[in-house]
């Protein structure tokens, strides 16, 4: 009888111990938070945006705002899918945009990756492009780097005006953190002039060197913007506003009457800034990202960036 009972408590200490070893695995790696889930479709992986993580099914993840709430966030897929290799795997990633809606008018847009790992697709988090962009198209940089290109409004300009200035995104992931950084496209080398247009950017005067060696700088650096948009340019000075039109054909550029409000500011500088345009005969860009515009008769070269 002793032997029979000690049996019993043997047979039963090795089922308790199983029952145990099961829950703890099935913790540990099935049900635990902290596991990594890949799948075999990138519109099912699960993404963080906003730094709130988001489950796509068919490309379509929602969430309440709040318990309770009619209001829902709502992450989208949107497209413009670039295959590359992020990792150095051998493998095919994929890099494409994001949408999300929280309730509002907003659509904001995010550019995300699904690594193509062993065992399925692992999404990344999200790198924020802007609200109500317009998308153009996603290239393979150098190396790893990504260019995402779309359209967006000028400084100040309303939503109600259709996005119209090219910019693009260099970013590069890092495969272990998971998260996109910006490739600042800023030393020589970098920038490729030609890809670049009159009006892919807000250009800043930085500085106008003259034949005589001697400099004109703007007293108020940001004052002094041009921006270019179907033959019609407009300007900011450190007194009045300017439009007007200009013409290009190859790398000559004319500018045609310059209008402007009639404010008047002691010590403007704007005077100069128009003559400058007006006596602008060409331009070009350089890998620095900056636009010159060569002055006639060989007078200088005016720096924007």
């Amino acid at each position: 009888m002793l032997t029979y009972t000690y049996m019993k408590k043997i047979i039963l200490f090795f089922v308790l111990a199983g029952i145990v070893f099961g829950g703890w695995y099935v913790y540990t790696h099935i049900a635990s938070p902290e596991t990594v889930m890949s799948v075999s479709d990138p519109l099912n992986a699960t993404y963080v945006i906003a730094g709130e993580s988001f489950t796509l099914v068919d490309g379509l993840a929602e969430k309440e705002i709040a318990p309770g709430s009619a209001s829902k966030k709502v992450v989208r897929y949107f497209g413009n899918e670039l295959y590359k290799d992020l990792n150095d795997d051998g493998r095919e990633d994929v890099v494409f945009l994001l949408t999300q809606e929280t309730g509002g008018s907003g659509v904001f847009f995010y550019a995300v990756a699904a690594l193509n790992m062993e065992t399925g697709y692992v999404g990344s988090e999200g790198i924020f492009l802007g609200d109500r962009i317009a998308p153009q198209t996603t290239e393979p940089g150098t190396g790893k780097i990504v260019i995402i290109n779309y359209a967006d409004r000028a400084p100040g300009e309303a939503f109600a005006v259709q996005p119209s200035y090219a910019k693009s995104l260099y970013i590069l992931l890092d495969p272990n953190t998971m998260q996109f950084g910006e490739v600042v496209q800023q030393f020589e080398g970098e920038a490729d002039p030609s890809r670049m247009t009159l009006d892919m950017n807000v250009w800043t005067w930085i500085k106008t060197v003259y034949n005589n060696d001697t400099e004109l700088v703007p007293r108020n650096p940001e004052a002094f913007t041009i921006s270019f948009a179907n033959g019609e340019f407009s300007a900011t000075t450190d007194c009045n506003a300017m439009i007007g039109q200009y013409k290009v054909e190859g790398d000559t550029i004319t500018f045609g009457d310059i209008a402007s409000t009639k404010k008047f500011c002691e010590e403007s500088q704007e005077q100069e800034f128009a003559s400058m345009l007006r006596d602008t005969g060409s331009f070009f860009f350089t890998s620095k990202g900056e636009l010159i515009f060569n002055l006639v008769f060989d007078g200088g070269s005016v720096l924007f960036r």
